[in-house]
């Protein structure tokens, strides 16, 4: 039976074993072994496995204590869950029962007397303790604290502390063990003994607690010894501000203060409203660190009891509670306070705390600011009646039915469960906006004096808290403004600019049609656009009412009767306008009028103009603002409502009246070109041409006319000047992206950027770059360590000391540089840079500016025929050489001298005062024979290679050698005869040559400062070649050349990190790649390619570094990797570090916390206990060892990770929770967030679930250390699903700023150094408001991958720096467009966020929280002087499903609140700024392609009718001016030269000249403008359909790399709808232009007008297997023909997805087509096709000239009859039954009857072979046309049975659209060169060649194979 036991066991422990090597992690953390490494999660909650941790650890000291804690551990298993429901418990129970067998079957005697079990325990506890001396441990913990030097032996120290962590966790588990099994115990024995322990524990013995206590940056619960926060003197000031004091509210005698810590204000808040006890213990935490973070910026507190200053508690009340005093100062309410002067320091705290509390649980409600603000009024005052009694009582608003309290219940869940009803409402998204109340409408509510209504405690009754399904009409509905899905938001929001642009057009056009005649009569007719400019606003204020639809029976009365009122006022304004214009227009035509009328009109039009001027300049002129603001004059109030609705956002968005002007004369200067510009290159050439057309008498239409013909030509006009009022809508644009590039060029160079541009450059600059360094990145608490200032006033001096500071630093970033594998190990030993801090009399610079220096001023002297004078000044052109020979002459000194005494130092005396002698005298040339230096170099070379290595007595004595011939070399060569022979002659000398002393023995190099120069100094004289191209690496290089250009750009001077604003660093992330697994490394594509193999041939030089660093050499193998476990996961990491992967984004943000470390190490802060000697820098070795450089930095920095479904898959192993449990382990400081659901049955069957919101961190056993758990009211998902991930654990950031950064992201160590001057711009001065969002600038670093990626990184990259920095300053409309910015942590928290969460109008969630920011008087920045990385998608599909993704949410953008606000409220040019970088950045896309549209259905119509040839000749059209501006306008911005000119514009800056022009060249070779053509029309069709249809979605791109060959289905059951059937369209238009179209120049001109449009169909068209890798390669082509018929031909069926069968895939692409109106427009759209069937019918040769209807009429009767004819022979046979042989019959005789009527047409008729081949050009758009109505109205059609018809047509429709396509590709395919050309067009040159090589390999594995 033992032996089954046995076998059990191993079988458990190897499937654990297996389990844990999964976690495989590196340094000091010991994973749990054994079984204590698979506690099920929900068993997670107990301590047990802890209790098996220490039972694994006590094994082999006493098997019998591990039996013990085992079976305890089961027992606590089987209470925890005794049914074993929970997901693995079974499992986990059999196991642990079959170990406590095996130990129970191992025992010699065969009973266990488990009675005195206990006195076991108790027995081994205390010699446990004795052992492990646990008393000592803590009394030198102790001692070490008192003394306040932390960082002494730093190595010892951690050893220590792990060593400490481990005894107490150990000691803990025991110590749970033994109070549980005490209760059995002997209460006079044992049991008392144990009782009396526990208690001594609990009042003295904290450590125990302390140290295992879970905290997550201060330990407040218990003090820890390993954590030095607590002697921080602004901390225990902070824990003193909140302690409980004795004039508060007596707390009840029963109330239990959690750990070991004294009551606090926190505990009479969470008795009195029943907060939850993590949320109390998170927001202390907070509060301590907000208030000591306060106190630390104005000064420390240097007193033994430190009190925090009345100040810093004054900055934290004042910052949180800032949105909640505005909100009432709107409302006009009382505060919950009487004045700020009344409130004690005490009131302060208690306020501050209760709003975190109350923000801190509020769940989702936390996206209703103002919702929060009502709570907090309410409960505050609650508050304050709490405090003014002796006794604590419990707040009435949050009392339950049973006595106790709870916020949770009582406050938040009535509030949550109607946002949830709301919510489910969105039917997922498909809802209509208008029909549900989203977060926005809940928290306008708020923004009235009417949200009183909802009392305190809050009405369960109240109409705000119903919720939807309940009482229809009567709960509360939308707010002011309803998401009503159209186009017509658009004008609504931005009208001042389409009213400006209509009213500018008719006037330029007035003028060119009057010859350009600038007098009375022409001035009298521009005024008619008085008229116009009244009705456009009459137009907008009809807008606003139709709009209001669905909010009037629930908005506020006020905003209702401003809506009616402006619409009368403008409907009488606009009524009145155009009567008088009207008697003007007829006193013109009078003879002898008096002008009455005109001057009434006059009048009117300037009073009018001149009370808009007034309110435009009291309401957007600062200057004029603050007047407006202040008056309270109710007329003047009226008017400048009526003007301007007034909100709680939006108010006061001016700007400074400087930065006013900039912004003004931007938009002036744009505004002259583009009307000069309209003027005489749109409008004037038309105006001949139309003169000419109206008065045209031609009548011989070649169709049945139904417009123009009695009309002036009406609709030949309208196609004549419908594409250049398009492109006049857009051009606006062109001229903003052509100014924004250049203004954003002069101040990129203003700036200074791009001043270090190369590696060459970097050398040049290197020695100003310590003083640059010092002089903005060095605190100056630093800056006192080195040096002392008044003896270094010599300007050399001064530079050593810079040299000594920037040292540490520049060597650190190598270091990094190294370990992130862009450098080699020479490299680095080349790269660093000596310390500085040494006797040696200059500044030691890296030897890669040294290197080879020596040989050439070796080489010099060799040359030398001159004077010394000559060769120093020769040596000294190149200053690095001149610092080379000084530096060795200065170490040669140094390093013989130390090696030698005796005689030996008296001739390294004597030599070298000979040299400075005659050195000072110039004569060295005469003292030395230069010749004969190579040979004393080779000696000396020969002497450091020895003293280099460690010392052994063979070693000694070559090195004493090697000095003695060193010694004959100098003396009988190097010297002048004179001096030789005195040297010879000297007896002290020459006695201990004789005797054999001289040099006999030398003293090898102890000191460390010796050692280093004679390991420099070898390198010196050994390292020949040039060290100008190192680092090899282009991006190490790029790194430094961005780093050091940056030290001399605009930046606030560093403080003291103590000082500096402490930050949160936060990052959502849901189910991305966290690391690259083995298996997803060595997986290969059909090609045969592996990510790995990818990634050696891109990386090249990285991944021999890589191989280096773990000691392998280059030849190694994956298989070699794969035999050691720790190579294996260093690989992974090395490749993870590559792609887009969670493991890079914490590996970068980590920097943060290093360079705090760094920094606050050599600031050396004094603790007030100890001032420690600050003499001479420190070294920075082990620094990251320092507990109070650690401990700093904990207090200024916190990384969270909110991984939403990280409890789901740690529930079910997946490979994601493994690795993110590896990288908590690997990273102390990170902390991960989750939303962790618990499922409980109930008697009726229902699964009731409840959501907590968790915060953990790895403990010392590696495993996930539970440290917040917040209960949730319900799921936190009812919107968008990365704002409502973001929103859960924002309350578990820290600091005064957050920085967002995407899982997609890195950062560089080089760069979070510059992190605390970036932090200090929040208090710099920007304008006329502290910035809320720090913009900051992003590096792509997916561009190397392949040309696709390039593009994109480059387009990314040119927006990103260029664009923003114009948005910002001058334009002041920079928002927040994703990460990595930073926000003001206190106001957006405070305000909603730093997202919007509402499902699909907050799809583009990041822009929302500029938008809100910049709405709430917030301010955006950006800065260029520090970077961190971004990855972006590399493969087509990917950047057009991103591209998707963003066009949606712009589209939804439109239809949004904050944008008409926005639009509103900005002043004219600032709405222009905002209007054309946001959603104006679409519309004039979607207006580019519009264009070709217009142009062409504008010819086809000419074409159609006849009149082009007529017009052409009268007119003279062909080759007009205007319509070649037109469409050379729209060709460059199609192709994306416009969008390419701030991409150059940023080359030029940072790359210079030669590089730009070269990079756009290669970038027009490798296509770049088909793919900006083809990005068109992504973008167009998502934007389009989402403002139309809605559907706008998140979608998933998948971050990986792109090397797989994507098949054709695949491509085309993307772009199918959004490319192909655009393209074909186009291409019928042309076909049909070239066909029935005229132009005088023939078949060249028309080539030159429709180049665009062709190049625009070939794009499209192609695109997709143009960037498609192997995309021409035969055999994929063959494979993807069969994959697309199979594809095509299946079926499908219920549950088979759109990938899998073209009948799914069709249904799918109908579902956005939901509401009536979508379909009707739909309908409108669809009916253009028609056009060419109406067109062609009357060209046919079988019509001759008759244009009647009735041919219109015979051709819909043709069609019938083919559609008829089409159905008998696609009539299923299996539906027929018995008739099968008739319908063969038929079908025989339709056949024959076909060719019959066929051939008797064509005989007597003039039907010919080319009127076939129209009628099919006809047919084909009617055909689609028909399709489109059905898929419209797909209800009516299948219930006629209709449905299954127009599915057959639709599949023959996409059949013949992907033949089109294939062909080509088909052809393409069979020249193999097109394969290789297209490989290397798409990838980088190395990836070619690898491929290449792999395919052939390939190729032989598949012959070997077979």
């Amino acid at each position: 039976m033992a032996r089954v036991y046995d076998n059990w066991d191993r079988l458990v422990r190897a499937t654990l074993k297996r389990e844990q090597l999964r976690n495989v992690g590196q340094g000091h953390e010991r994973t749990s072994s054994g079984i204590a490494g698979a506690v099920p999660a929900s068993l997670g909650s107990s301590n047990i496995d802890a209790i098996l941790q220490a039972a694994d650890e006590i094994q082999d000291e006493d098997p019998n204590v591990a039996r013990i804690l085992c079976e305890q551990a089961y027992s606590m298993a089987q209470n925890l869950d005794p049914n074993s429901h929970g997901r693995g418990v079974l499992q986990f129970k059999t196991g642990l029962s079959s170990i406590i067998k095996q130990k129970l079957a191992k025992r010699d005697d065969s009973r266990i007397d488990r009675d005195r079990d206990i006195e076991r325990l108790w027995e081994f506890y205390q010699l446990y303790r004795r052992r492990h001396r646990v008393d000592d441990m803590q009394k030198h913990e102790e001692n070490l604290r008192e003394s306040g030097t932390f960082s002494t032996n730093l190595g010892e120290l951690e050893l220590r502390s792990l060593e400490m962590k481990k005894v107490f966790s150990t000691l803990r588990a025991l110590i749970e063990v033994m109070e549980a099994l005490s209760k059995d115990a002997d209460p006079d024995g044992v049991g008392r003994l144990i009782k009396e322990e526990l208690r001594r524990i609990k009042r003295a013995d904290g450590t125990l607690s302390g140290e295992l206590t879970p905290y997550n940056i201060v330990p407040l619960e218990a003090p820890s010894f390993t954590n030095a926060i607590g002697i921080f003197p602004e901390v225990r000031g902070a824990i003193s501000a909140i302690r409980y004091t004795e004039q508060f509210p007596r707390l009840p005698a029963d109330l239990e203060i959690s750990g070991q810590r004294d009551a606090d204000m926190f505990d009479l808040l969470e008795y009195a409203f029943g907060f939850q006890k993590d949320n109390i213990r998170n927001q202390r935490e907070n509060v301590v660190l907000a208030i000591a973070n306060a106190q630390s910026r104005l000064g420390i507190p240097v007193d033994p009891d430190p009190k925090i200053d009345e100040k810093a508690i004054n900055e934290v009340f004042l910052k949180v509670l800032d949105n909640y005093i505005k909100w009432c100062k709107y409302l006009r309410i009382r505060l919950a306070w009487n004045s700020f002067q009344a409130l004690n320091r005490d009131r302060k705290l208690f306020l501050v705390s209760l709003y975190f509390l109350i923000w801190g649980e509020a769940a989702n409600i936390r996206f209703l600011p103002e919702c929060i603000c009502y709570i907090f009024h309410h409960m505050a005052k609650e508050l304050d009646a709490i405090l003014d009694h002796g006794e604590a009582n419990l707040a009435p608003s949050c009392k339950l039915e049973d006595g106790s309290v709870s916020y949770l219940e009582k406050v938040i869940c009535p509030i949550y469960e109607t946002v949830a009803a709301e919510a489910v409402r969105n039917n997922n998204g498909k809802a209509a906006h208008s029909a549900w109340r989203n977060y926005d409408d809940f928290n306008e509510y708020f923004w009235s004096p009417a949200c009183f209504e909802l009392r305190w405690p809050m009405r369960k009754d109240s109409p705000f808290l119903l919720k939807p399904k309940i009482v229809k009409g009567k709960r509360t509905g939308k707010s002011t403004f309803v998401e009503h899905r159209t186009f017509l938001h658009l004008y609504r929001s931005f009208h001042r600019l389409w009213i400006f642009l209509a009213v500018m057009f008719q006037a330029l056009a007035i003028i060119a049609f009057n010859d350009g005649r600038l007098n009375l009569d022409t001035f009298k007719i521009i005024l008619s656009i008085g008229p116009t400019f009244a009705i456009m606003h009459f137009f907008e204020s009809c807008l606003d009412c139709v709009l209001m639809f669905g909010a009037y029976t629930t908005a506020r009365g006020m905003a209702i009767s401003r809506l009616v009122i402006r619409f009368f006022w403008f409907g009488l304004c606009s009524a009145f306008v155009t009567y008088i214009y009207i008697q003007v227009l007829q006193e013109r035509n009078q003879q002898n009028s008096n002008s009455f009328y005109f001057r009434i009109y006059v009048l009117v039009l300037g009073i009018y103009a001149a009370v808009r001027l007034v309110f435009a300049l009291t309401l957007k002129i600062p200057a004029c603002h603050t007047f407006s603001e202040m008056s309270d004059q109710s007329f003047f109030q009226f008017f400048k409502w009526i003007y301007q609705e007034r909100y709680y956002v939006g108010r006061g968005l001016v700007e400074k009246f400087s930065d006013y002007c900039r912004y003004v004369l931007f938009w002036l200067v744009i505004l002259f070109c583009k009307f000069i510009f309209a003027y005489f290159l749109q409008i004037r050439p038309l105006v001949g041409p139309t003169k000419v057309i109206i008065n045209l008498r031609f009548s011989m239409y070649s169709w049945h006319d139904l417009v123009s013909k009695h009309n002036k030509n009406a609709l030949t006009v309208v196609s004549l000047w419908a594409p250049v009022v398009a492109i006049y809508l857009m051009d606006l644009h062109i001229w903003y992206t052509l100014l924004s590039a250049i203004i954003g060029g002069v101040m990129g160079a203003r700036g200074r950027l791009g001043e270090i541009r190369t590696i060459e450059m970097v050398h040049k600059r290197f020695e100003s770059f310590p003083g640059a360094f010092v002089k903005n990145l060095v605190s100056p608490q630093a800056k006192r360590v080195p040096f002392d200032r008044e003896a270094s006033q010599d300007a050399h001096e001064m530079n050593k000391a810079y040299a000594s500071i920037f040292s540490p630093f520049w060597n650190e970033i190598m270091k990094s540089l190294r370990e992130e594998d862009f450098i080699s190990n020479r490299e680095m030993d080349l790269l660093c840079i000596p310390s500085n801090t040494g006797s040696l009399r200059l500044v030691q610079w890296p030897l890669f500016l040294l290197s080879s220096k020596i040989f050439l001023a070796v080489d010099l002297a060799l040359d030398c025929k001159d004077t010394q004078a000559d060769l120093w000044n020769r040596i000294c052109r190149d200053e690095y050489m001149a610092y080379a020979v000084q530096e060795c002459y200065y170490s040669v000194e140094k390093i013989l001298h130390s090696l030698v005494d005796g005689e030996g130092r008296l001739w390294v005396e004597r030599i070298f005062r000979e040299i400075n002698n005659s050195i000072l005298e110039g004569s060295l040339v005469i003292t030395l024979s230069l010749k004969k230096l190579p040979l004393v170099l080779s000696r000396f070379t020969a002497l450091t290679g020895l003293l280099t290595r460690n010392e052994t007595p063979d070693l000694s004595k070559g090195a004493a050698k090697a000095l003695f011939q060193l010694y004959e070399v100098v003396t009988h060569d190097l010297l002048s005869s004179d001096l030789r022979e005195q040297l010879d002659t000297w007896n002290i000398l020459a006695r201990a040559r004789n005797e054999g002393r001289l040099f006999s023995r030398i003293e090898w190099p102890k000191d460390p400062e010796i050692k280093e120069q004679v390991k420099r100094l070898h390198l010196l004289l050994t390292v020949k070649d040039s060290a100008a191209n190192i680092p090899k690496n282009l991006e190490a290089r790029r790194r430094l050349e961005f780093f050091t250009n940056s030290l001399f750009m605009d930046m606030p001077s560093a403080k003291p990190v103590c000082e500096m604003i402490p930050f949160s660093v936060f990052t959502p992330y849901y189910s991305e790649t966290v690391l690259y697994s083995t298996s997803e490394l060595q997986k290969e594509n059909e090609d045969g390619i592996s990510t790995l193999f990818y990634l050696q041939k891109i990386f090249p030089d990285e991944w021999d570094n890589f191989l280096e660093r773990i000691g392998r050499g280059e030849s190694a193998g994956e298989v070699d990797l794969q035999g050691n476990s720790s190579d294996s996961l260093e690989l992974r990491f090395w490749a993870s570090y590559r792609g887009q992967t969670l493991a890079r984004t914490v590996r970068g943000m980590m920097y943060y916390r290093r360079a705090l470390m760094l920094q606050s190490y050599l600031e050396r802060r004094p603790l007030g206990v100890d001032n420690h000697s600050q003499s001479g820098l420190p070294s920075t070795q082990g620094f990251e060892l320092s507990r109070e450089a650690r401990a700093q930095a904990d207090i200024k920095f916190t990384y969270v990770v909110s991984c939403q479904i990280y409890g789901q898959q740690k529930q079910r192993k997946a490979q994601e929770a493994v690795d993110i449990a590896l990288l908590l382990q690997r990273n102390e400081a990170l902390r991960v967030a989750f939303i962790h659901v618990e499922e409980s049955g109930s008697t009726d069957g229902i699964v009731s679930k409840e959501f907590y919101s968790k915060l953990v961190k790895a403990d010392i056993n590696g495993k996930d250390q539970e440290i917040y758990s917040i209960k949730l009211p319900g799921d936190p998902k009812l919107g968008e699903g990365k704002p409502e991930n973001q929103n859960h654990a924002i309350v578990f950031t820290r600091g005064e700023a957050i920085q967002t950064i995407d899982m997609n992201q890195d950062n560089y160590l080089e760069e979070a150094m510059k992190m605390r001057n970036l932090l200090d711009e929040f208090r710099r001065d920007h304008g006329i408001r502290h910035p809320t969002i720090l913009g900051v600038r992003e590096h792509v670093f997916t561009g190397s991958v392949s040309s696709l990626a390039w593009f994109m990184s480059n387009q990314e990259t040119s927006f990103v720096t260029l664009g923003q920095r114009v948005l910002a300053n001058p334009l002041r409309v920079r928002m927040h467009y994703g990460h990595p910015d930073v926000f003001d942590r206190i106001f957006h928290i405070t305000r909603g966020g730093i997202s919007k969460a509402s499902r699909v109008i907050n799809i583009s969630e990041d822009i929302y929280a500029g938008f809100n920011s910049t709405l709430r008087q917030g301010n955006i920045t950006h800065h260029e002087y520090i970077q961190v990385g971004k990855g972006r998608d590399v493969g087509l599909n990917q950047i057009a499903l991103f591209e998707g993704k963003v066009a949606g949410g712009n589209g939804e953008q439109v239809l949004s609140r904050d944008v008409y606000r926005l639009g509103q409220l900005f002043d004219f040019f600032r709405m222009l700024s905002f209007y054309f970088t946001t959603v104006g950045f679409y519309v004039c896309t979607m207006m580019t392609v519009l264009t070709v549209y217009v142009f062409l259905y504008g010819r086809a119509y000419l074409a159609f009718s006849g009149l082009d040839s007529a017009i052409a000749l009268e007119a003279k059209l062909s080759g007009n001016t205007a319509l070649d501006t037109v469409l050379n306008t729209q060709f460059l911005v199609q192709i994306g030269v416009f969008t390419a000119v701030p991409m150059i514009m940023g080359f030029i800056l940072e790359l210079g000249l030669l590089k730009a022009v070269f990079s756009f060249v290669t970038m027009q070779l490798q296509l770049c403008s088909v793919f900006f053509t083809f990005s068109l029309g992504t973008r167009t069709h998502y934007f389009g359909r989402t403002i139309l249809h809605g559907g706008a979605k998140y979608r998933a791109t998948g971050r990986g790399f792109v090397v797989r060959h994507i098949r054709f289905a695949e491509n085309y059951r993307l772009y199918s709808r959004s490319h192909f059937v655009k393209a074909l369209e186009v291409a019928l238009l042309l076909i049909v232009y070239i066909a029935y179209g005229y132009t005088d120049g023939g078949a060249v001109s028309f080539v030159l007008l429709t180049l665009s449009s062709w190049f625009l169909v070939l794009s499209w068209l192609f695109a997709p297997y143009i960037f498609n890798p192997s995309g021409f390669e035969w055999q994929k082509t063959v494979e993807d023909f069969d994959d697309w018929t199979s594809w095509l031909l299946y079926k499908g069926g219920v549950g088979v997805k759109g990938d899998n069968s073209w009948e799914a895939w069709w249904e799918e692409e109908q579902i956005h087509i939901q509401t009536v109106r979508g379909r009707i427009l739909e309908t409108i759209l669809s009916l253009r096709f028609l056009m060419f069937q109406y067109g062609i019918v009357y060209k046919l040769h079988i019509t001759g000239r008759d244009t009647s209807l009735a041919i219109y009429g015979f051709s819909w009767l043709a069609l019938v009859v083919i559609v008829m004819i089409f159905k008998v022979f696609t009539y299923s046979s299996k539906r027929s039954g018995n008739v099968q042989l008739v319908m063969r019959l038929v079908q025989g005789i339709t056949s024959l009857g076909l060719v019959a009527a066929l051939a008797l047409i064509v005989a007597f008729t003039k039907l010919s072979v080319a009127d076939l081949f129209a009628s099919i050009l006809a047919f084909i758009p009617t055909g689609w046309v028909i399709i489109c109505l059905g898929i419209t109205w797909k209800k009516i059609v299948r219930s006629v049975g209709m449905w299954d018809s127009v599915r057959e047509f639709a599949r023959m429709y996409d059949a013949g659209m992907g033949m089109i396509i294939f062909a080509p590709l088909a052809l393409l395919s069979w020249f193999p060169f097109i394969s290789t050309f297209q490989s290397r067009l798409l990838f980088n040159q190395a990836f070619s060649r690898g491929l290449e090589i792999s395919l052939i390999l390939a190729g032989n594995k598949a012959n070997v194979d077979s």
